[in-house]
């Protein structure tokens, strides 16, 4: 477990993450700091706490948003490979039926090449 020390709202908090994550943890309260400046900026000083609570109720508007998205997308995402896979069945059974389109005819045309020869065959004249 590592100890990194973050500033929010002009202020020190000593705080544990996991070994890797410092940096992530610098960003995320970096980016918390900005919002609180960000309102401060709007409001002026209308207290520490509420400043916080202010930044990190915009954090979590943002997150529903991001979140609500997300799940629309997989939705999309979900339909897309549904379309995809009844599409693929579409075409081999295209495939299928061509195939044995293609054969029959081919057997038909076998049979009609061999009544010919031995229409021709017995001396008999076609045309």
């Amino acid at each position: 477990m590592s100890h990194i020390n973050v500033t929010i709202n002009g202020r020190q908090y000593r705080m544990a993450c996991e070994e890797g994550q410092e940096v992530r943890l610098l960003k995320l309260a970096e980016t918390l700091e900005s919002r609180v400046t960000e309102l401060r900026g709007k409001f002026g000083e209308i207290g520490d706490a509420r400043l916080t609570v202010m930044a990190a109720l915009t954090v979590c508007d943002e997150l529903l948003d991001v979140t609500a998205r997300l799940n629309t997308l997989e939705q999309e995402l979900e339909t897309a490979r549904s379309m995809r896979t009844a599409a693929v069945d579409r075409a081999r059974m295209t495939q299928t039926a061509v195939a044995s389109a293609l054969n029959s005819a081919a057997d038909r045309i076998e049979k009609t090449t061999q009544v010919l020869n031995r229409t021709i065959g017995n001396g008999i004249a076609i045309g």
